[in-house]
């Protein structure tokens, strides 16, 4: 309700069984609109959340048509949880339906734009309608080699700091008893990037996180595991490349060498896309006006 008030400015009470809203009468339309919506979709068992809202406000400040329905009509079930993901924003919408169409999709801009995160729901939806036999999540370990050795444990510890990432998304979306047995069986593979040399994954569904911090050799090595009935998603931010100095990225070479490939799909986010905490937004919209001064300078 506070999130529709703030988005709608209107004011909302609650009187017994009944919803009061106050305000300007196209505001008021809109409000028992969605507050119907909201009553439809979580009565159909999913639960509509603050943010699945932020796309509305979008809408209604370009004056399209505002539709709960409409936004969970293009969403995903993950129904291991009641987990019903939504696209919040048209670029969202635009790297769902490549990933659905495409076997290699990039998806490439800031953090908090959902690029990891829409990516293991739709993996985990393919894998639960049938359409692939197994997941597998693939990071690279920027600290490969030498400094990797000097890490205590052995190589799952080694390791461990490089996939927990994708570990937080998997678990937001299957139980975690679940998804344990499925990585104990194999389904589910969650690896660094060095471990896919020599293998080729056929009826998978593969995520290369993080793939501004692989290397030219290791980026053409992952592109080409792909196997049969398999598709691919690769993300990264290639503002954010923690390479060593004079190593050039894997993913800004891919992307160059890949762009003219008719059956890849290179998806962009900008700051627009922030779907995390509303500070997060804005907090990458501060980072780019200070690197923009400071390139000036």
């Amino acid at each position: 309700m506070k999130a529709l008030e703030n988005i709608l400015s209107v004011t909302i009470g609650i009187r017994g069984d009944k919803l009061f809203i106050k305000g300007e009468t196209p505001s008021i339309y809109h409000a028992q609109k969605l507050i119907t919506e909201i009553r439809d979709i979580n009565q159909k068992g999913y639960l509509v959340k603050p943010e699945d809202l932020n796309a509305i406000s979008r809408d209604i400040l370009e004056g399209n048509e505002v539709s709960l329905h409409k936004l969970f009509d293009r969403g995903i079930s993950i129904a291991s949880k009641k987990r019903f993901i939504i696209p919040k924003t048209r670029t969202q919408q635009i790297y769902m339906d490549s990933i659905d169409k495409y076997d290699v999709v990039f998806g490439i801009g800031p953090a908090g734009t959902g690029k990891t995160y829409l990516a293991m729901a739709m993996a985990i939806n393919a894998y639960l309608s049938k359409r692939v036999s197994r997941i597998v999540l693939v990071r690279p370990a920027v600290e490969a080699g030498e400094k990797l050795g000097f890490l205590p444990g052995d190589i799952a510890d080694k390791v461990s700091p490089y996939i927990r990432p994708l570990y937080d998304a998997l678990f937001d979306m299957i139980d975690i008893d679940r998804a344990t047995k499925l990585i104990e069986k194999g389904v589910i593979e969650i690896a660094p990037l060095a471990f896919m040399r020599g293998r080729t994954l056929n009826d998978s569904f593969i995520i290369l996180d993080e793939a501004q911090n692989t290397t030219t050799e290791q980026m053409k090595m992952y592109l080409t595991r792909l196997g049969f009935s398999s598709k691919t998603v690769i993300t990264g931010d290639i503002t954010q490349i923690d390479l060593p100095s004079g190593r050039a990225s894997g993913l800004v070479e891919a992307l160059k060498i890949c762009s003219h490939i008719e059956d890849i799909k290179i998806v962009t986010f900008t700051d627009k896309d922030v779907v995390r905490h509303r500070l997060v937004q804005e907090i990458v919209k501060a980072y780019e006006r200070y690197e923009k001064k400071a390139n000036e300078n």
